[in-house]
């Protein structure tokens, strides 16, 4: 399984979109800031996911979701409008 999915940062309440194969280890690596782009907003805490069957299908909702129709999409789909 592959996965597409939206953490909040704790600190600043930031969302950010990602994903990943092992979305456990990936979210560990978040908040260890051992990854680049969301080390200054650490912790990070998860709010949603979707599991997908490719890592195609996977990435296509990642980079959906970060188009500002997909962030109003997601959005609604949160509860946060």
């Amino acid at each position: 399984m592959f996965y597409t999915y939206i953490l909040k940062s704790l600190k600043n309440q930031k969302l950010y979109v990602g994903s990943s194969e092992d979305l456990k280890t990936r979210i560990d690596s978040h908040n260890k800031g051992k990854v680049s782009s969301t080390k200054s907003c650490c912790p990070w805490k998860l709010i949603y996911y979707e599991a997908h069957l490719t890592k195609t299908l996977s990435r296509k909702a990642e980079l959906f979701y970060k188009t500002s129709q997909g962030r109003r999409q997601l959005k609604k789909k949160l509860g946060m409008e």
